[in-house]
């Protein structure tokens, strides 16, 4: 069974509390579950983490290298700034996607940058919950192609 990991980004943890709905009205938790079913749906072994922090972030691309076969990411207000999580994805061997929950090219102008799409496989954004599920079945066609 190949063996994905997905990590999500600063302030992930408040999906579904933002008046706005931007992020939607899903929490985390809830979106974790129904993509850790949906992966089991697809023979994908999910490991699904999130984190304020860009340090935990680095760390866990980096122990991915050695026990997972791709990488799916929201790395969230840090797609914009981080170099150091572009290097770790650089170093990654598998396929990897790049989620956003909104469509950042629809935001702020200081959002239609990402460090991130230069490692990334492919990009899914602005359409929510669903773009994570949708993403799942990008990478097992990737794993199952070989591509990365």
């Amino acid at each position: 069974m190949k063996s994905v990991m997905f990590l999500n980004g600063p302030n992930a943890n408040l999906y579904g509390l933002d008046a706005s709905g931007t992020y939607g009205r899903q929490g985390l938790a809830q979106i974790e579950a129904a993509c850790i079913a949906r992966a089991s749906d697809l023979g994908l072994r999910l490991d699904f983490r999130q984190s304020n922090h860009e340090g935990v972030l680095i760390d866990w691309i980096q122990e991915a290298r050695q026990s997972h076969d791709g990488l799916l990411i929201n790395a969230a207000g840090l797609t914009y700034t981080s170099i150091a999580i572009l290097d770790a994805l650089l170093a990654f061997p598998g396929p990897i996607i790049e989620c956003h929950m909104s469509n950042i090219w629809k935001r702020e102008t200081f959002r239609h940058h990402s460090f991130i799409s230069k490692a990334a496989t492919g990009v899914i954004a602005g359409l929510g919950a669903e773009g994570y599920f949708l993403a799942l079945s990008a990478m097992i066609g990737l794993l199952t192609e070989g591509a990365s």
